[in-house]
């Protein structure tokens, strides 16, 4: 993955998440907390992934984005 600079507007840090690979194929992302609240804010993001009906976890300093709507079923 290539190196995130200093500034990017929540709209374009939006875009680029949404247009990886796995995001298009209904997979699952992951991304700093620290980048998600330097360029979007934890509130608009997690209002955009409830928008969009995307389980999100964090854990580790971790979200973890299940671009999908299939249920979430912990195993262990």
């Amino acid at each position: 993955m290539t190196a995130m600079p200093e500034f990017l507007s929540s709209d374009h840090w939006k875009s680029h998440l949404f247009s990886s690979q796995a995001a298009r194929e209904g997979g699952v992302v992951r991304r700093k907390v620290r980048d998600v609240e330097r360029f979007v804010g934890r509130h608009l993001f997690l209002d955009e992934m409830r928008r969009r009906g995307f389980p999100v976890v964090e854990n580790a300093g971790q979200f973890v984005i299940f671009c999908n709507r299939e249920p979430i079923r912990r195993v262990v």
